[in-house]
């Protein structure tokens, strides 16, 4: 298919910029999961030596391994060829499996293929698999990257002093660098909960009591049984899985919920750095490097756009407009089962890709950006008015009165220079050594602990 043919942008304009999910949340992938959850049931069952299947051998175990370790687009064709007649993707892959084990030694085995399963346990191992891999290798890798950038910014300019802005208007100094380590705290913060958030799945059939398991082998500890054979999953897999064993037919998603969530609030942090790098770039704090060829406007040759920055927003604000839904919608099931999740569940993929594309277009908006030392100090340094923080605070230690508003009435709605500090100070009634600690202060040097926040 012509990519420009493509309805979703993220296969169409964006495809090289998502292409790292499609392992994991292309339909191809589903069906390479589902049959990967499948052949090492099979295998689990075997190897239990608590049912009737036979042990298999290593080489026998391997033919079941390689249906999806070398799963190829003639393996998903087929799959999707048994499911245009049986009208359900989860029993063409039983039926894809055994037709690849009828001409094996296997072939005495095959009915053996979805044990006592619901599509739903195939369904919800098969994608908190496909969660722990996308996270693991693809998103937590791209916003560590965004962190570690960031990080570098917070630490160059650590004490590169900036006027700060409450309410829009000017406020007590900050430096560029402490801001940049705000967003690096607050990303690490989500990081860390991100990747300590453990998958939950269940195997335990059509309603969530093993119903068909005890009917067939009542002596069974099946519960035992699925956890072992879901934990067995974490190994080498920073993402773990555990066991959810009291379910209805599907497992809740709430552990899916907090994933989104956390990723919800990792892209609402980095919508408002988009935000704040914008009005730099537009007050010229933050410059951008022009690149040979590129446009700006289409009428106005002189521009170069935050467009890079602007682009992550809207992709962020798009995915969290999914992570939202699928917070409502997810933990909610009529009774012990309906069907209205699935297809949902399909859309994830969306939300993580425009998560993804947001987090590419950041960091290729950072690799455009130089900090405009220069300016930055002479918008400080405009605006003296900022250090009368600093000077009503110091006559407050020492007792003089009402000096919140003698600097009102000197600063407020005024604009001020540094003379007039000088004249005010000089007029004060104050020992000549406070006088000298107050003549002290100036925009660029009242910067708190900025310097060692940002570093730290």
């Amino acid at each position: 298919m012509i990519q420009g043919t493509n309805i979703n942008p993220l296969d169409g304009r964006y495809y090289e910029k998502t292409r790292a999910l499609a392992p994991y949340f292309s339909e191809s992938g589903l069906m390479r999961y589902r049959v990967m959850m499948e052949g090492k049931y099979l295998i689990a069952l075997s190897l239990s030596r608590k049912v009737g299947l036979r042990k298999f051998t290593p080489g026998e175990i391997k033919v079941i391994e390689n249906l999806y370790e070398k799963f190829k687009d003639d393996s998903y064709k087929k799959i999707k060829d048994f499911e245009a007649t049986t009208n359900h993707d989860v029993k063409a892959v039983e039926y894809f499996i055994k037709e690849k084990l009828k001409n094996t030694s296997l072939k005495d085995s095959i009915e053996w293929v979805h044990f006592a399963l619901t599509s739903e346990d195939t369904n919800n191992i098969s994608y908190a698999l496909i969660l722990s891999d996308s996270l693991e290798k693809v998103m937590i890798s791209e916003i560590n990257k965004i962190i570690f950038e960031l990080d570098i910014l917070a630490k160059k300019y650590k004490s590169l002093p900036m006027l700060a802005r409450t309410h829009g208007q000017p406020a007590s100094p900050t430096t560029f660098g402490k801001e940049m380590k705000v967003y690096v705290a607050r990303l690490e913060k989500q990081i860390a909960i991100l990747e300590n958030i453990k998958i939950s799945a269940k195997l335990n059939g059509a309603t969530g009591n093993w119903n068909a398991h005890l009917a067939a082998y009542s002596k069974v500890n099946w519960p035992e049984f699925s956890k072992k054979f879901i934990e067995g999953f974490n190994k080498n897999r920073s993402q773990k899985l555990e066991a959810n064993l009291i379910t209805t037919q599907i497992e809740c998603h709430d552990s899916y919920v907090e994933i989104f969530d956390t990723l919800r609030r990792t892209n609402t942090i980095l919508i408002d750095f988009n935000q704040d790098i914008w009005r730099y770039i537009s007050d010229n704090w933050v410059t951008q490097k022009p690149k040979a060829g590129e446009v700006g406007s289409s009428t106005m040759p002189h521009k170069i756009n935050p467009i890079d920055f602007e682009n992550s927003e809207g992709n962020l604000g798009l995915a969290n407009s999914l992570f939202e839904f699928f917070a409502r919608k997810l933990p909610i099931s009529r009774l012990q089962r309906d069907l209205s999740d699935s297809t949902v569940e399909r859309a994830i993929g969306t939300a993580f890709g425009h998560s993804l594309l947001a987090y590419v277009m950041l960091l290729k908006g950072l690799g455009k950006i130089s900090v405009n030392k220069e300016k930055i100090k002479e918008e400080l340094l405009v605006h003296p008015e900022v250090i009368a923080e600093a000077i009503q605070t110091v006559l407050r230690r020492e007792n003089y009165p009402i000096p919140y508003e003698a600097l009102k009435e000197l600063t407020r709605g005024k604009i001020v220079t540094m003379d007039d500090f000088a004249t005010f100070i000089d007029n004060l009634d104050v020992p000549a050594k406070v006088k000298q600690e107050l003549k002290k202060f100036t925009p660029l040097s009242y910067i708190g602990l900025a310097t060692k926040i940002a570093e730290k």
